[in-house]
């Protein structure tokens, strides 16, 4: 099991994070993607709105999770024309927890290997957080979570020290921009930018847009 997690952390090369606040939500991301030790793409928006009331974000395998950004939201349309009413963010994040619990158990050359983070607004105005693990296990987070990303480690690791459960969504966002900026500073697989959503009763906000530039100073003494 060990090897298995440890094998899982190292493929995903991103950092994803969802933080609970007294006021909402925090979902953030960092744009690089990879693939294998080189650098594919430097703006890749791993955190997006998917619909006018959920906030998706994936590591692992590219294709994946913009597969699930395209078909997940329809699906979610197709429940509520059936239903006639909206689906509650746990139904939402319970049909994507079995999409990827059903696509990794699939014959297939390339495995459709993906963990989730996936939160938003509840028709009553609250907001809900929800992790899904590469093998499709679920679970709602209550604090903050960052699934298993390359990142994680150095995220985590700043949040435990620094995450308050009363802080509000600005205090939250501030607090995901330096745990963005830790994983980016130390994790190969994770860099060049900064996307950060607000998930509140009065709607989604992207509160932070930041891109990471490269500068050369010459080090030599004058």
């Amino acid at each position: 099991m060990d090897k298995e997690l440890k094998d899982s952390i190292l493929k995903t090369g991103t950092t994803i994070l969802g933080i609970v606040c007294k006021d909402g939500i925090i979902m953030a991301a960092d744009r690089q993607t990879t693939g294998g030790s080189v650098v594919i793409h430097k703006d890749t928006q791993k955190v997006v709105q998917i619909n006018d009331y959920i906030v998706f974000s994936g590591c692992g395998l590219a294709a994946a999770s913009d597969r699930i950004k395209k078909i997940l939201p329809a699906e979610l349309k197709l429940k509520e024309l059936r239903s006639r009413s909206r689906p509650s963010i746990k139904q939402a994040a319970n049909l994507l927890a079995t999409m990827i619990y059903h696509n990794i158990r699939q014959p297939s050359m390339i495995p459709d290997q993906i963990g989730a983070l996936i939160a938003g607004i509840n028709e009553n105005g609250s907001s809900e957080l929800y992790s899904i693990d590469p093998a499709g296990s679920i679970a709602e987070i209550k604090d903050y979570d960052a699934n298993f990303g390359s990142g994680m480690p150095y995220v985590l690791g700043l949040l435990e020290r620094q995450y308050k459960k009363d802080m509000n969504v600005k205090e939250g966002s501030g607090l995901a921009v330096e745990a963005l900026k830790a994983s980016t500073q130390r994790d190969t697989g994770s860099g060049y930018g900064i996307d950060i959503f607000t998930i509140t009763k009065d709607g989604i906000k992207k509160v932070v847009e930041q891109e990471i530039l490269s500068e050369y100073k010459d080090s030599k003494k004058q």
